[in-house]
């Protein structure tokens, strides 16, 4: 621990592929690097190879991530995602009675923010001020026009608390500056920010697509529009604004006693870059689950560090709660586990299975070790990571025993957890059109 409690910045993006980021594999865009910001936080803190999101779909990973919890314990994070049809519903979206990150911070002393999405219910039932959050700025559904700042049922999505904000400006950019002016606000509490972007989510536009703001209410996922290099230049737009962000923490004096911590609610779409992984969204494949994780405190995390550490989403609640000195609620007891000491020596892994179900496709997975077993559509997978992160050698008949430990490991986590409800619902994206045919 330090001298005194850390500030804590969470940022995460919206279906960013595993290797979207320069520090991750990826490839130049045609303007030059695409996240020369991300790429510097890496260098100058912790980057794991190894991380996972909780789910490889949205509203449930975020379920996952403000809980520090199993997101099938809650009824709301059932549907994959939460969608329009959620509104006014008083069961799909997030308890306001349920402990959350923001809560247990809260409570002990942080003043707390969510600049960005919810995508975890609409008020009057639920929202980020009844969830821990003192403010919050941005839309409620999964995703927006940058421009209009509409959902894809052309209903305004903009919000300052629980009230319409119409605010002219690119969604990014708006978030950015937002997250820049509250982080400077005087103060002598240690602070929690949420900073949820949208981007590189779709309707895929740049601060230059203005003109096609009347595209999406047309079509619900943009089905016709975006290209590589629209997407690529969304994703520099917010590494831009995280620049700004860490320049404000900077110039006010935070930045050394401030741990940021960047990753993506799940896997890419279809101009997203996974490799070497397979699938993405809506795919247990690695594609949909493996995700960038980046850690920066300069105060403890030493520069140029890598992990192969195990964690999911969760974990990462888990440990800011342990880095502010904050207890979990006893009746909530964690279920994400805290990386503290992986920040401070990232040679200090330890062995973290990680479990996942989902609705869609009958899916379900367990990595545990260089071991992952994998079920989709009716079928078993068994496949040894390391040699074969493309999951392409299936090891199930040469291995059966492997497999059947390993199935017995998943079907005894599963009855632990809450069954799925008959009446949850998968909202399809494409990303479910492009997952791969076994």
């Amino acid at each position: 621990m330090t001298a005194s409690r850390p500030n804590i910045v969470f940022i995460v993006a919206d279906d960013l592929g595993f290797a979207d980021l320069g520090c991750y594999g990826g490839r130049e865009a045609e303007f030059g690097p695409v996240s020369p910001v991300l790429d510097r936080l890496a260098a100058n803190g912790l980057k794991l190879t190894q991380g996972y999101s909780n789910s490889p779909v949205c509203s449930p990973t975020r379920f996952a991530m403000i809980t520090g919890r199993w997101q099938y314990r809650l009824r709301g994070a059932a549907d994959e995602p939460i969608n329009s049809r959620s509104k006014g519903s008083s069961t799909l979206g997030l308890p306001p009675e349920h402990p959350t990150l923001p809560s247990l911070l809260q409570a002990s002393g942080y003043r707390t923010a969510l600049i960005g999405k919810w995508h975890l219910g609409y008020p009057p039932h639920f929202s980020p001020l009844k969830s821990g959050y003192d403010e919050f700025f941005g839309p409620m559904s999964g995703g927006v026009d940058y421009f209009s700042h509409c959902s894809n049922t052309g209903q305004h999505d903009l919000y300052f608390g629980e009230e319409e904000q119409h605010s002219e400006g690119y969604l990014t950019d708006l978030l950015s500056r937002r997250a820049c002016e509250w982080v400077q606000r005087p103060s002598e509490q240690p602070f929690f920010l949420s900073l949820h972007y949208t981007a590189p989510h779709w309707p895929w536009e740049t601060r230059d697509d203005a003109a096609i703001v009347d595209d999406v209410r047309a079509n619900l996922f943009h089905l016709h529009g975006g290209n590589i290099h629209t997407y690529r230049r969304m994703i520099h737009h917010m590494d831009e604004g995280i620049g700004w962000l860490v320049e404000a923490l900077r110039e006010s004096g935070q930045l050394d006693n401030t741990l940021i911590v960047f990753t993506s609610d799940n896997g890419g779409e279809r101009f997203s870059d996974n490799w070497p992984l397979v699938g993405g969204k809506m795919d247990l494949t690695e594609g949909g689950i493996r995700v960038p994780w980046i850690a920066h405190w300069p105060a403890v995390i030493a520069p140029g560090g890598v992990s192969p550490q195990h964690c999911l989403t969760m974990d990462w609640s888990a440990t800011m709660l342990d880095a502010a000195g904050v207890a979990a609620d006893p009746a909530h007891p964690l279920d994400g586990v805290s990386l503290l000491g992986v920040l401070r020596a990232p040679s200090a892994t330890f062995r973290r299975p990680l479990y996942w179900r989902m609705n869609h496709r009958g899916q379900r997975a367990l990595r545990d070790g260089d071991w992952k077993y994998l079920r989709v559509d009716g079928h078993d997978y068994l496949f040894n990571l390391p040699a074969d992160e493309r999951e392409r050698a299936n090891h199930a008949t040469r291995e059966p025993e492997r497999l059947a430990a390993l199935r017995a490991d998943w079907e005894a986590w599963n009855a632990t957890m809450p069954p799925i409800p008959d009446d949850a619902t998968v909202s399809l994206g494409y990303g479910a059109k492009d997952m791969p045919q076994r």
